[in-house]
């Protein structure tokens, strides 16, 4: 059987490796810090859960298809996704996000604001960070990062100990036979996934270990139960506080809202959403969650308008 050619990147990334409070932080970079203006500052994008930084480079393309090589962007993996170290830890936690973003921040675009961008878990992420610190932030841009629904009182001695009973379980990740594998596996997770953009997004996805297996690059403690409520008001509290004007941008066909039942909806997000001060709201056709896979030049093209204006 022939394999599907890989996508070809029309602007290449480069790998760099930073010490992030204490642990080696990898990050893709396209440009230089040279290239940063006040009318073009360094772009920071944020991958979500179970992603690697490199996710964005059909849209780091597709932006430049139309205004050019003009941008510095930098898209880090997380802690304990991609090319980043895990953390050590037994699990992981939405603080420890933000101090490795404001350390990422200090090392690329230092007493500077700069565009950021989040998908999903780094949607909220972002979002916290730009409350946090309104003042590093020019204009930010949230692609379907909900939140979570509101975690009752009731429910944290429960949440508790499932935690509890997990730490004593051993956890892993399914591992693959080939690099093929792993395309058709990101291909059944997304079945708008081009067989090119899947072929590519493989080897940045997992890695082939001394086994001769494909294995995810993601800490399985990724899976735990994060024993902290969700508390709402804490997190408005922040959203409040962003002064930059914020792009939401979500999927028609998104299946995040659908996996909460009537625990939650998109119309209890946009009523969260409505706290932030400056929001313009758009909605990609014929997308799922995915949608910087799924319509990158859609999304480039809000995204040129919007960090441009």
């Amino acid at each position: 059987m022939t394999s599907t050619p890989a996508y070809m990147p029309q602007r290449t990334a480069r790998s760099q490796t930073l010490r992030i409070r204490g642990l080696d932080s990898h990050c893709n970079v396209w440009g230089d810090a040279a290239m940063a203006s006040a009318a073009h500052p360094t772009l920071v994008l944020m991958h979500g859960w179970m992603d690697v930084g490199a996710s964005f480079q059909f849209a780091v393309d597709a932006l430049a298809a139309i205004e050019g090589e003009v941008r510095h962007i930098v898209a880090p993996d997380w802690r304990g996704f991609g090319a980043s170290a895990d953390s050590g830890a037994d699990s992981y936690w939405f603080p420890d996000y933000l101090g490795d973003l404001d350390g990422l921040m200090d090392a690329f675009a230092p007493n500077v604001p700069v565009d950021l961008l989040g998908h999903s878990m780094g949607g909220n992420v972002v979002m916290g960070y730009a409350g946090a610190r309104p003042q590093r932030v020019r204009r930010l841009v949230n692609l379907e990062g909900f939140g979570m629904p509101p975690t009752a009182a009731d429910d944290a001695p429960q949440r508790l100990v499932r935690w509890l009973d997990e730490l004593k379980k051993p956890l892993s990740l399914r591992d693959y036979d080939s690099v093929g594998a792993v395309a058709a596996r990101l291909q059944k997770n997304n079945p708008r996934l081009a067989a090119d953009k899947a072929a590519w997004l493989a080897p940045q996805w997992s890695r082939q270990r001394a086994d001769g297996r494909w294995h995810i690059l993601g800490d399985p403690a990724h899976m735990r139960t994060n024993p902290v409520p969700y508390r709402v008001d804490e997190h408005l509290a922040l959203w409040r506080r962003i002064s930059a004007p914020l792009l939401w941008v979500e999927a028609d066909d998104s299946e995040l809202p659908r996996s909460w039942g009537d625990r939650y909806s998109r119309a209890d997000f946009h009523a969260r959403l409505g706290v932030v001060a400056d929001v313009r709201r758009e909605t990609l056709s014929d997308s799922g969650h995915m949608l910087h896979h799924d319509q990158p030049q859609a999304l480039a093209a809000l995204l040129h308008d919007f960090l441009g204006s």
